[in-house]
């Protein structure tokens, strides 16, 4: 897979949580991103199929799917 570099801003803070977060969990930075970025392509594969949108709304939203299974 080709790479190329980027730059970008971000607050201290923010950066300084990242570098932290990936040290502590055995990454780099650019792994960090870069998993982060494929969590959110696979999160979103485009639109939900018709036969699920016809269903949303169907389960009260007070219902523990979990408890009555």
């Amino acid at each position: 897979m080709a790479t190329r570099k980027l730059t970008i801003r971000l607050p201290e803070e923010d950066i300084d949580f990242a570098k932290n977060y990936a040290a502590a969990h055995g990454m780099t930075m650019t792994e960090l991103i870069d998993r982060y970025l494929k969590s959110l392509q696979t999160r979103h594969k485009g639109p939900l199929a018709d036969e699920i949108v016809r269903f949303s709304g169907i389960i009260p939203a007070d219902i523990d799917g979990r408890r009555e299974y």
